[in-house]
């Protein structure tokens, strides 16, 4: 070895270990020293790391040690800033002009909650500085990339490398120039010579001999440093290899109406070989598979003003909504089995479909010329049919296009690809299509397998040409023909094919729907934002009837009918009653004058009629129909409210004293019957006489007196009733819980639901029993009425009802079917949750939708009902079901439904409970007396009491006393009900004005009692079941957290660490006991969790002192001690404090000397178990370190260095684990060494294992702890644990 310089020799090789042990011996002892609970002798000041101490009394602290600094970044770091929380309501966007509510201005009360419902604004708790916690650290890696582009590249000596191929050159060079170095002694004169030859200039410095003071060279020197210095040095580091930070709880999304897969369909024109008479079209979407028509008819009209000009006399102005020609359709459950049908209808005229569709199929427009006398006829005969039966339709053709395929086609095909389908027997099959320009033949049969491939939102726009129609069977109407028809067409030996066609031209373009598209009307013909000018034709949004449920809560304001006649049975009807047509009218009463204008106009015509004629079928007694009659339903309907059915013989042929329209037969649909909406499949009997007086209240399957029925009153209509209604939830459990909940509110009995009679003295069971019914209601209306349930329920808890004077506590019952209702929603709606199992629809609920009752800054006053008076909070009937075990201060047990939960007074739970249990008893409750002046008035007024319960706290105690499915229930989804308790908190506490008081003085003690046994039973259930069911116990665990998280940000701090540290205690006793690193997993989520608070630093303590302050008028005797206090012993112990996680440390900065005290703990080489979890638990840290880094808030240097004084300690860390920072992805042992783990073995050559030599930390190990990707990341805490274990064992 070369021999070594003077100054190298000189330099001290004192290793790390020593210094740590000379430090380490000037403090007397390091408590990283007691880290496990066995260690050494532990004096009674000292609290092992692996427990949590006893914490501060915040709210207390903050009191007896007023701020020194009065305002400023220091003083911010002491309490949270007054602006922290704040209730928001915003209104809910409308997506049209104008907003969808009932017409009617007396509406029932279910009507104006439906319409209250889908208009009120949201009411959502803002936590204003949330987004600056850790789970939103803005140090993601694509803006650590575009940060660090303008960063000056740093090129220092060692990363130069010579150039192998000059470097022998450079070599030679250097022996030729240096040749007499070595024989010249250092310092002589013939050496200063030769270095003087072979030197190079250096460039002259300026001012080196100007005259300038030491301080000014110094800040000159300062501020050369900081130039282009990055503020922010995290934002430098990489980021951490993490997916979606567990801390980090997005914002659900706005609930808002349900639209599928959106498809625009444009109609350009139709044209025939001749041109004699108006023809109308529709098109609709049809599934195959399921059988199922999967949207509502589009009316369109292609025919040219001189054709439209024939039907004068019949049709009115044309409303612009009628005069579409563009559609847009919505699919939810796109598939291979979707079908676009075309339907073509025409005047009523004499004679059948084929002889009408004859002239069509022979005449060509070659043969105009010739053909000129015969048209000019069939035009003449077309006129005087439109003359005299312009208001009737007949069926004319049809043809279908299989969507899945063009769709599928064009999105191969350049834009705009034009596709001419045709149906030929020269050219093969009817579904052959040819691109005339680009493409050659291309079979409509290519299909893709699957429903995933079914996507109609990538594909380019393409113009289809239909040149071939089908006539239509007079005796094949049915959808059931028609699903016959198409499942033929698929096959490649169509029947079809042999048909002899109608030839046409209809061009139609299909592109994906834009997402703002102008100039579009709703279903219930709203205009959608924007629509810039009336006058523009517009494009019509179709309702869709999707193939399966849908389960979306309603958001808006729709109450539409679809009656659809199927078929007819007159054969046995004696008399001439051929060529029928049904006339359809909505009435709201008996007398012909209260039919109502509210059937849907088709095309060119008015918005809205009184009356809609279904399509004739020409000579038969027993025809089909096809026909959809769409009806805008009354927001509010009576008994008399009926569907009314006129079946009459059209007389075709024009003759002497025959009227043009005879009545053949009636027969009606009542809307309600008990009250509920009916609706469904119907074969009615008909009537050959005009039905009595008071006939609409009775069924036209009652026997009427006198009356004469057709065949006997067999049923002998068939017709299907839809409803498509925000207002009616067809479901006769939800009917029957609302009927009552309103009746209670109107408080007038006897109520009617079904063929019940409910008096006052049988309501509390019938109410009891429809709430429990709940269960059986099918899921699809629960979601559809979801947020209106869940507000009715949270109102019969806090408003107890008042049935025949006495109160009817429901908070049970409610509590145990919302706890159902929110498992039925997780367990069949899965897909539709976040990475913490939160369902999306719950979620939405909760941030958007939920609100105390009566807490709407617009109602007129807080009282029920509208009536005035303040409102009086109170929590009635509490000790008669409260269990005397939920006095903690005063009992053995916290919760008999958990076995687990001894009574013992040595376990650890009852340390738990002593020490939850001494600060209960030091709080003051102000517990707020019920109010019940004037309470008999406004009972007989309102049925409820003029006081109401706190949803939060009779929420508590539910869960608190609830056991069996119940409280497994409620333990399934404890997120639901944590935010649910939350954002009650917050609204009490805000519409209270008691955001600003105490915190101290929020809560009434039995309620911080009931969070105390929550969170107790709740911990126990996570250490006693997560080796049973893991999903469970991760789900529960990180719900626990952000409930903790959430209190404190409005609860008593101090009250809050306590809970913490109970869970704390719960969970340590069995980690320890059972050495198992899935707990210890868990305990690290929750908490990652509980320190995402924005406010960490704050709840910390930063500004705080380690010994006790001076007092604020010091005496003689208290200055002189504390001149004396000032001694270098004392002052070495306060800096050891600072630099350690010394007991006084952990209890001012309780969260912090927990994250410090979890990393020391896991990185201790004796813990070999945890080994795993470094990573984990250095992401906490570095979490922290970042999100701190790149907060605004502590952009002061004054308020950098108390923000980085929390953080000495882990100096102290790292250099006590330095040798166990080893590669663990090696193959030798987890440590990466030979023989053990790190401390149990001594290297072979004798030396200490902590030698400079043997401490050298691997590569892979420190770009690891740096955050880049590592050979085996962990992702989630179960995935490497159970492995971890299954290698231990």
């Amino acid at each position: 070895m070369a021999e070594r310089r003077a100054f190298a020799q000189k330099i001290s090789r004192t290793v790390a270990a020593e210094v740590r042990k000379q430090i380490a011996g000037q403090y007397g002892g390091s408590p990283q020293l007691f880290k496990n609970l066995n260690t050494g002798t532990i004096t009674s000041n000292t609290v092992p790391l692996t427990e949590a101490v006893e914490p501060v009394d915040f709210e207390e602290y903050l009191i007896t040690h007023p701020p020194i600094v009065e305002s400023g970044p220091l003083r911010d770091l002491i309490e949270f800033p007054p602006d922290d929380i704040e209730v928001i309501y915003t209104p809910r966007e409308c997506r049209t002009v104008v907003q969808a509510i009932p017409e009617e201005g007396d509406t029932d009360r279910h009507v104006s909650d439906c319409a209250r419902s889908y208009t009120e604004d949201w009411a959502i708790v803002n936590r204003k500085y949330h987004k600056l916690g850790t789970g939103f650290n803005p140090n993601s890696l694509d803006k650590q990339k575009e940060r660090q582009k303008g960063l000056p590249k740093q090129v220092f000596e060692a990363d130069e490398l010579p150039d192998s191929s000059s470097y022998q050159d450079d070599q030679d060079d250097l022996k030729r120039r240096s040749m007499s170095i070595d024989d010249t002694p250092r310092g002589s004169w013939a050496c200063s010579i030769f270095d003087l030859k072979n030197s190079l200039p250096d460039s002259l410095l300026p001012h080196l001999l100007d005259r300038a003071p030491n301080e000014e060279i110094d800040r000159h020197n300062e501020d050369q440093r900081k130039t282009n210095r990055h503020r922010e040095l995290f934002a430098l580091h990489p980021a951490l290899d993490e997916e979606d930070p567990i801390e980090r709880h997005c914002v659900p999304e706005v609930p808002k109406e349900h639209f599928g897969q959106r498809l625009l369909v444009k109609c350009l024109s139709l044209k025939f070989e001749i041109e004699i008479e108006p023809i109308f079209a529709s098109l609709a979407l049809y599934d195959v598979k399921e059988k199922k028509k999967i949207s509502e008819n589009f009316f369109f009209d292609l025919n040219s003003e001189q054709t439209k000009a024939m039907l004068r006399p019949h049709i009115q102005t044309a409303a612009i909504s009628t005069l579409a020609r563009s559609a847009i359709f919505s699919i939810t459950y796109p598939s291979q089995d979707v079908f676009l049908v075309i339907k073509l209808e025409k005047v009523l005229q004499q004679g059948d479909i084929g002889e009408c569709a004859e002239p069509y199929m022979v005449f060509k427009e070659s043969d105009a010329t010739k053909n000129k006398e015969k048209l000019e006829k069939l035009r003449s005969q077309s006129e005087q049919f439109c003359q005299r039966l312009g208001r009737y339709r007949m069926p004319f053709a049809w043809t279908a296009i299989h969507l899945m395929n063009i769709v599928n086609s064009a999105g191969s095909l350049e834009r705009d690809t034009e596709l001419e389908m045709s149906l030929s027997e020269r050219k093969g099959s009817w579904s052959e299509r040819r691109n005339s320009s680009i493409m050659g033949r291309r079979s409509l049969e290519r299909t893709t397998s699957g429903d995933e491939s079914c996507s109609l939102t990538g594909f380019r726009p393409a113009t289809l040409t239909i040149t071939n129609f089908f006539k239509q069977e007079g005796d094949r109407l049915s959808d059931e023909d028609l699903y016959k028809f198409l499942a033929d067409m698929r096959r490649p030996s169509s029947v079809l094919r042999r048909l002899r066609p109608i030839t046409a031209q209809l061009k139609l373009d299909i592109s994906p729907a834009p997402e703002n598209p102008h100039y579009c009307l709703t279903p219930d013909l709203l205009q959608v934002k924007p629509y810039p000018d009336s006058r523009v034709r517009p494009t019509r949004e179709i309702l869709e009837f999707p193939a399966r449920d849908v389960y979306v809560p309603n958001t808006t304001y729709r109450n539409l009918l679809y009656v659809n006649p199927q078929s007819l049975n007159f054969a046995n009807r004696q008399g001439s009653a051929r060529n029928i047509t049904v006339k359809v009218q909505f009435m709201n009463g008996e007398d012909p004058n209260n039919s109502m204008q509210v059937i849907f106009g088709k095309s060119s015509c008015a918005d809205f009629y009184k009356e809609s004629y279904t399509s004739v079928v020409y000579h038969n007694r027993s025809p089909d129909f096809h026909d959809e009659i769409k009806i805008k339903l009354p927001a509010s309907l009576s008994d008399h409210h009926h569907i009314l059915f006129t079946f009459y013989h059209v007389s075709c042929q024009q003759k002497q004293n025959t009227l043009l329209e005879t009545p053949v037969g009636y027969t009606w649909i009542p809307m309600l019957q008990n009250g509920r909406l009916r609706t469904g499949h119907f074969c009615l009997p008909v009537s050959l006489e005009k039905p009595p007086q008071s006939y609409s209240v009775l069924s036209p399957d009652v026997p009427l007196p006198g009356m004469k029925w057709v065949d006997n009153h067999r049923g002998v209509f068939n017709v299907e009733v839809v409803a498509v209604s925000t207002i009616h939830t067809q479901d006769q459990y939800l009917d029957k819980f609302f009927a009552l909940v309103h009746a209670l509110d109107e408080h007038m009995f006897p109520v009617r639901i079904g063929d019940m009679r409910i008096m006052e003295n049988n309501l509390e069971t019938e109410l009891k029993s429809s709430i429990a019914a709940l269960n059986s209601s099918q899921l699809e209306p629960i979601v559809r009425f979801l947020h209106l349930l869940l507000d009715k329920l949270v109102l019969l808890v806090v408003r107890p009802p008042v049935i025949a004077g006495q109160i009817v506590n429901l908070g049970q019952a409610s509590f145990e079917v919302i706890a159902a209702i929110v498992n039925r929603l997780h367990k069949y709606l899965d897909t539709s949750q976040d990475m913490h199992g939160r369902n999306s629809l719950l979620s939405s609920y909760i941030h958007y939708v939920f609100r105390l009752p009566s807490t709407d800054p617009n109602s007129p006053s807080p009282g029920p009902g509208g009536l005035g008076g303040s409102v009086h909070y109170a929590t009635m009937a509490r000790s008669a079901v409260r269990p005397a075990s939920l006095n903690l201060n005063r009992s053995r047990s916290l919760s008999n439904s958990n076995p687990d939960i001894s009574g013992t007074p040595t376990s650890p739970d009852d340390e738990v409970r002593a020490i939850i249990g001494s600060k209960a008893m030091e709080r003051c409750g102000n517990r707020m007396s019920s109010h019940t002046e004037s309470a008999s008035f406004l009972q007989t007024l309102t049925g409820r009491l003029p006081t109401k319960k706190l949803f939060h706290e009779e929420l508590a105690l539910q869960w608190v006393v609830s056991s069996g499915s119940v409280r497994e229930g409620a333990l399934q989804q404890a997120w639901f009900f944590f935010e649910l308790m939350v954002k009650s908190i917050i609204h009490h506490l805000y519409f209270a004005e008691r955001l600003e008081s105490p915190r101290k003085n929020r809560f009434p003690e039995r309620f911080m009692d009931d969070i105390t046994a929550l969170v107790s039973t709740i911990a126990g259930d996570i250490v006693t079941r997560f080796q049973k069911d893991l999903e469970l116990v991760e789900r529960l665990n990180t719900s626990l957290a952000f409930f903790l998280n959430d209190l404190l940000s409005v609860m008593d701090r101090g009250f809050v660490f306590t809970l913490i540290r109970a869970y704390w205690k719960q969970v340590s006793t069995k980690v320890y006991t059972l050495q198992n690193p899935t707990l210890e997993s868990l305990r690290l989520d929750f908490l990652r969790i509980v320190c995402s608070h924005e406010h960490y630093v704050t709840l910390n303590l930063p500004c705080s002192l380690l010994t006790p302050p001076a007092s604020p008028s010091p005496s003689v005797s208290s200055a002189t001690s504390q001149s004396s206090g000032f001694s270098t012993h004392v002052q070495d112990q306060k800096i050891a404090n600072m630099f350690e996680l010394s007991v006084p440390f952990r209890e001012q900065h309780f969260m912090a000397g927990l994250v410090l005290s979890e990393l020391s703990v896991i990185l201790d080489p004796d813990n070999e178990g945890m080994f795993g979890l470094h990573k984990k638990v250095v992401s906490v840290v570095h979490n922290l370190l970042s999100s701190h880094d790149s907060d605004p808030r502590y952009a002061d240097p004054e308020v950098k260095a108390r923000v980085a004084m929390l953080y000495l300690p882990l100096i102290g860390i790292v250099m006590e684990t330095l040798p166990q920072l080893h590669d663990f992805t090696e193959s030798l042992n987890q440590w990466g060494r030979p023989g053990g783990p790190q401390g149990a073995t001594v290297c072979s050559n004798g030396e200490d294992p902590e030698a400079e030599g043997n401490s050298m930390i691997n590569q892979t190990v420190a770009m690891a702890i740096a955050g880049t990707t590592t050979t085996s990341p962990m992702s989630r805490p179960s995935s490497f644990l159970l492995s971890s274990q299954r290698t231990s064992s």
